[in-house]
């Protein structure tokens, strides 16, 4: 994965009036923790931030004061009414090697049997281990010819090399569930008998 460069200022007031201030300045409040570290408070240019978290579990190369750190975001928090507007960003402190517990997206390929069954995503992300350099931005999970019944476990999705699961190997990631108008017409059905 592509490290995004984001130069940081670092800042000295707090709390709602100068988090408004600074996002009046299309700036962002952001915190970088980790490694035992006392946080450091900081602003970074809202629209590059908001283009670089399009990318799940982006690998940010933050200059602070001429000092490079990579950090990982760990909580976004978005405006509730408005789109595209970020409220604060918390940041991890990452090294090369070190391995961090992300959440990875499961994209799926190919179609289910012919039936019109439904797939129900039970983990629409995957708890995995990797190495913060190293991190997959998705897996992708064949669904091809899957029927009513199917599930696919944690432990049936390939996985990059480096990665493994941060997760039980049987919780259910896919299910396959019947098509309603079936179930529908199946009870009419028994319903049907039973006042016959």
């Amino acid at each position: 994965m592509p490290e995004v460069k984001i130069t940081a200022e670092v800042r000295s007031e707090f709390g709602k009036g100068a988090a408004r201030r600074l996002r009046r300045a299309d700036k962002l409040p952001a915190v970088v923790y980790g490694h035992g570290a006392d946080p450091v408070h900081i602003a970074l240019p809202h629209h590059g931030t908001l283009m670089a978290l399009k990318t799940a579990n982006v690998l940010i190369n933050l200059d602070i004061d001429g000092k490079s750190q990579l950090v990982i975001p760990k909580a976004v928090q978005r405006d509730a009414v408005r789109t595209g507007i970020l409220e604060h960003v918390d940041l991890l402190l990452v090294r090369k090697g070190e391995k961090v517990n992300v959440d990875i997206y499961v994209h799926t390929e190919g179609e289910l049997a012919p039936g019109g069954n439904l797939l129900e995503h039970v983990l629409n992300a995957l708890p995995v281990e990797a190495e913060a350099t190293h991190i997959p931005e998705s897996v992708t999970v064949s669904i091809a010819g899957l029927e009513a019944g199917a599930t696919i476990l944690a432990k049936d999705i390939p996985l990059p090399a480096g990665t493994t699961l941060n997760v039980e190997d049987d919780v259910v990631v896919l299910q396959v569930l019947a098509a309603q108008a079936e179930e529908a017409e199946a009870t009419e059905g028994e319903a049907d008998a039973t006042e016959a």
